[in-house]
């Protein structure tokens, strides 16, 4: 029996490096990774012309299409991109001295809906119980003058407060002038490299996000992966299949990365860095499926129906369909 092609597109990870490389292989599959390291585009590719058979994904757009009932993909429980984002909140400290003050004030953002944002403002909400409903977000690139970074891809299901960014400024330069209080996002604003004034909200943001995951379990999840719904409809072994082979991939990458004689990558003190891994995290700092990382799953569907994404939660175990997997 022939093997299905599928083309896959995604960011060159280390846990991906072994599909790519072809040390790992999806059983029936014959498996064509084409590396983006533009995970925007890579999204834009997927939502509109569905260009590809499988890809790295958005985790917010991917909630927010299934909630809609609008959604040409089916997603699995693989998540090649998660970041703790307690480091990429910048403040003013002339007016902010403490999370508390951010309620009423104007922040810029670069995209509402992006996944990062929606883990800030839960973190914001429910870890330092801001108030949130009177903030006016800023849409806007951050470090370049463009009126917004990205057009709002998604429609909100309620009415938030979201201005573009017309001024002809970057964000980086609004919130030193001190025209928003405060940025958040996938980046931080250059004026932190100028203006003592400019500073992260969480000084400390590493023992912070240690803190965070013992007592939360989150550790947020920004991309997941999703199949072309016709793709698993047709074929529907390749999500087992797939699963698999991604589970594998995840399992020889941290193999290799505890291998003793040689860092394998540009971490002077990566031997520290593992035993800190394995002291937080019991090993495995990046688990595939839903039931490990279900606390996760759930803050993200409760943010988005809490900051106007989605009309209301949706079930965590109906976002991803069966992959029969190594769990």
């Amino acid at each position: 029996m022939s093997k299905i092609q599928i083309t896959f597109a995604c960011g060159l990870y280390d846990r991906m490096l072994p599909l790519y490389t072809k040390e790992v292989q999806a059983e029936g599959i014959d498996l064509n990774f084409l590396a983006i390291d533009s995970p925007r585009e890579i999204f834009d590719r997927m939502s509109g012309a569905l260009e590809f058979e499988a890809a790295e994904m958005s985790s917010s757009e991917y909630v927010a299409r299934f909630a809609a009932g609008d959604c040409p993909f089916v997603a699995l429980p693989v998540f090649p991109s998660r970041v703790f984002r307690h480091g990429y909140i910048a403040v003013d400290r002339r007016v902010i001295r403490s999370p508390q003050d951010l309620a009423g004030k104007r922040i810029g953002v670069p995209l509402y809906t992006m996944t990062a944002a929606i883990f800030m403002r839960g973190l914001l909400a429910h870890d330092c119980g801001i108030d949130l409903t009177q903030v006016q977000w800023i849409e806007g690139a951050m470090n370049e003058a463009k009126p917004h970074g990205h057009p709002t891809r998604l429609a909100l299901a309620r009415p938030v407060s979201i201005a573009p960014n017309t001024s002809g400024k970057s964000l980086s330069d609004l919130i030193a002038a001190g025209d928003i209080a405060a940025t958040i996002g996938t980046s931080l604003p250059a004026a932190m490299k100028r203006n003592p004034d400019i500073q992260r909200l969480f000084t400390d943001h590493h023992a912070q996000e240690k803190d965070y995951y013992r007592r939360t379990r989150i550790f947020p999840i920004m991309h997941l992966v999703v199949v072309r719904r016709d793709i698993y409809e047709r074929h529907p072994f390749v999500a087992t299949s797939l699963y698999r082979a991604f589970c594998q991939a995840k399992d020889l990458a941290l193999q290799k990365m505890r291998y003793p004689g040689t860092l394998r990558y540009m971490l002077p003190w990566m031997g520290s860095e593992i035993e800190e891994i394995d002291e937080v995290f019991g090993g495995d700092p990046w688990p595939y499926g839903v039931e490990p990382n279900r606390a996760t799953l759930e803050a993200l569907v409760q943010y988005s129906a809490e900051q106007g994404l989605i009309a209301a939660p949706v079930p965590v175990d109906k976002l991803f369909v069966p992959t029969f997997g190594l769990d």
